[in-house]
C-alpha cells in the first residue's frame, strides 16, 4: 500500500509538472526571464491516502439538489478536498494545496494535528456524548485552563456550538445583567446570522428582511477608508452620539471584534476601544469582545485580540479556533454578570460535549507545546513585511493590514480613489489557486484578500504565498 502510494505522488507531481508548464508555457515564451522564477511549493513530507470517492462534478451535482445553501462555491471549479495535514491540503487527485484560509480562521494548530486528533479519538472511544446536568472531567477540565488564559474575573466559562450562539448568550446576558435593551456595534462588522447576532452584524448582505430591534450601528473606526483615518477617538464622539440621541441614555452593552474579519481584516483605529469603553460604561452598558477570529494567539502580539487595546471587558465570545475544526464555541464572563442566566433555565445540549472541549484542552496545549502564538507573530510579521514590499511593487494593491496570522490585502483599481478591484480579486484569487495557494475573500466591496492560515505557516510558505501573489499580479 505504501509503495503505491508513493507511486500515485510520483505520478502526480510529473502531472502538476506537464500542467504547470502548460499554463505558463505562453507566458514564459513571451517573457522568457520568468520561465525560471515559477514559484516552487515548499517540500513537506506527506503522501496522501488514495481517494476513490465520488468526483466533484457528482458532488456538486448532489449538493445543489440535497444541499441548497444558497452559499456558492469557491473558484470557476470547485475543488474537492478530502485531506488535511498541517498548513496543506489534497484534493482528490492528490495534489497539494497550501492552505493559507485555514477553514476561515478555524485551523489553528494545523489540519488533522496529531495530538488534537489523539484527544479526539481517545475520548470518543470512552464517551462521545453526555450534557453538563452529568459530571464529566474533559468538560470542566477545559473550562478550568480557559478561564486561566483570561485576565481580571473572567473565569466563568459557558460552552456553546457555534460564534453565532455565543454571541447570541453574551447579547441576551447583557440586556439581563444591565435591564436595558438598546446595543450598539460597529457598520462593517459581523457576529452571526441568528436573531440578534444578525441585528448587530453590519453589511446588508448578511442580513434577512426580518425584525432585528434595539441595535445601533456607529461608524466603523477603519484606518483605510474611514473618515477620520487613524484618529480613533474622532470615531468615539459618533457612539457617545448613538447614547445621547438614539436611546434612553443607558444601554446594554458595545459588541465589537478587535478585527474586523468577515469586514476585510480591518484594524480598529487607535485609541478607539478604550475612548469607547468609558463611554459604554457611563452609559451603564457592558463590553463585549468578540474574539471569534482574533483569540487564540492568532494575532501573534497577544493570545486575545482585545488585549492589543488595553481593555478588559465585561464578556468575551469565542469559536472557530478554540477547537481547531471541532463545533465549539465559549462565552467567557464574571461570576456576578454569569448569575443571571439563575433565573432561568439556559440549556445547550451540545454546549460542553466532552469530545470537542477534549479538542479544546488539546488545542490550548498545542499552542503552548508548539509556540504557535510566537510563531504567528514572527512568521505574522515577516508575511506582512514581505506583502508591504510587494504593495510598492504593484499598484493594485491599496493597503496591507492586520496582526500576525490576520492579514488582509486591499486590492483597488486606483490608489488615490480607493475603487474596490472587483473584478481583478475574481481573477487573482483564481489563478492562485491553480498555482497552490488557496486564500478567502472578504470586505464590504468583496475587494479584499484574507490571509488566515493555520499558525503553524512556516516562513517558506509565506514565501511561496508571496510569490505566488506577486506572479498572479504580474501577469494582470
Amino acid at each position: 500500500m505504501q509503495l503505491r502510494q508513493l507511486s500515485n505522488q510520483t505520478m502526480w507531481d510529473k502531472i502538476c509538472s506537464r500542467w504547470q508548464l502548460r499554463v505558463f508555457s505562453t507566458v514564459a515564451r513571451s517573457n522568457e526571464k520568468h520561465i525560471n522564477l515559477l514559484p516552487k511549493m515548499p517540500h513537506f513530507n506527506h503522501t496522501p491516502a488514495p481517494y476513490n470517492g465520488p468526483s466533484s462534478s457528482d458532488l456538486l451535482k448532489r449538493r445543489k439538489q440535497y444541499l441548497p445553501t444558497f452559499v456558492g462555491t469557491y473558484y470557476t471549479h470547485p475543488l474537492n478536498l478530502v485531506e488535511g495535514k498541517m498548513q496543506y491540503l489534497y484534493d482528490e487527485n492528490g495534489r497539494r494545496y497550501l492552505d493559507a484560509f485555514g477553514g476561515i480562521a478555524t485551523v489553528s494548530c494545523g489540519h488533522c494535528h496529531p495530538h488534537v486528533v489523539e484527544a479526539i479519538v481517545n475520548q470518543i472511544r470512552l464517551l462521545q456524548h453526555t450534557t453538563v446536568l452529568y459530571l464529566n472531567h474533559a468538560v470542566v477540565d477545559f473550562a478550568e485552563a480557559l478561564a486561566a488564559k483570561m485576565p481580571g474575573e473572567l473565569k466563568v466559562v459557558f460552552f456553546t456550538n457555534s460564534g453565532t450562539e455565543a454571541n447570541e448568550l453574551a447579547l441576551m446576558m447583557a440586556r439581563l445583567y444591565t435591564g436595558y435593551h438598546d446595543v450598539i456595534s460597529i457598520r462593517n462588522g459581523y457576529h452571526g446570522n441568528a436573531t440578534s447576532t444578525m441585528g448587530a452584524t453590519a453589511q446588508f448582505f448578511h442580513k434577512f428582511n426580518v425584525v432585528q430591534t434595539g441595535i445601533h450601528h456607529v461608524l466603523n473606526p477603519d484606518p483605510y477608508r474611514g473618515v477620520f483615518g487613524l484618529d480613533g477617538a474622532k470615531y468615539a464622539h459618533d457612539v457617545q452620539d448613538i447614547v445621547n440621541y438614539g436611546t434612553c441614555g443607558h444601554v446594554a452593552g458595545f459588541v465589537a471584534e478587535a478585527i474586523q474579519g468577515v469586514g476585510g481584516v480591518i484594524e480598529l483605529a487607535p485609541g478607539y476601544l478604550p475612548a469607547v469603553y468609558s463611554i459604554i460604561k457611563k452609559a451603564g452598558g457592558l463590553f463585549i469582545s468578540d474574539e471569534v477570529q482574533s483569540g487564540f494567539g492568532r494575532t501573534g502580539s497577544h493570545f486575545w485580540g482585545f488585549e492589543a487595546h488595553g481593555i478588559v471587558p465585561d464578556i468575551v465570545t469565542m469559536a472557530k479556533g478554540i477547537g481547531n475544526g471541532a463545533p465549539i464555541g465559549a462565552v467567557v464572563t464574571t461570576p456576578e454578570i454569569a448569575k443571571v442566566l439563575k433565573y432561568a433555565y439556559y440549556f445547550s445540549t451540545f454546549g460542553g460535549n466532552p469530545v470537542c472541549t477534549a479538542a479544546g484542552l488539546a488545542v490550548l496545549n498545542v499552542i503552548e507545546q508548539d509556540k504557535l502564538q510566537q510563531n504567528a507573530y514572527v512568521v505574522g510579521s515577516y508575511l506582512k513585511d514581505r506583502l508591504n514590499s510587494l504593495m510598492e511593487k504593484h499598484e493594485i494593491i491599496g493597503d496591507v493590514r492586520g496582526r500576525g496570522m490576520l492579514l488582509g490585502v486591499e486590492l483597488v483599481k486606483d490608489r488615490k480613489l480607493k475603487t474596490p478591484a472587483k473584478d481583478e480579486i475574481v481573477q487573482i484569487h483564481e489563478q492562485m489557486k491553480d498555482m497552490g495557494v488557496l486564500l478567502g475573500k472578504g470586505g464590504f466591496y468583496r475587494n479584499v484578500l484574507r490571509i488566515t492560515p493555520p499558525l503553524c505557516f512556516t516562513k517558506e510558505d509565506a514565501d511561496f504565498l508571496v510569490d505566488v501573489m506577486d506572479y498572479t499580479m504580474s501577469k494582470m
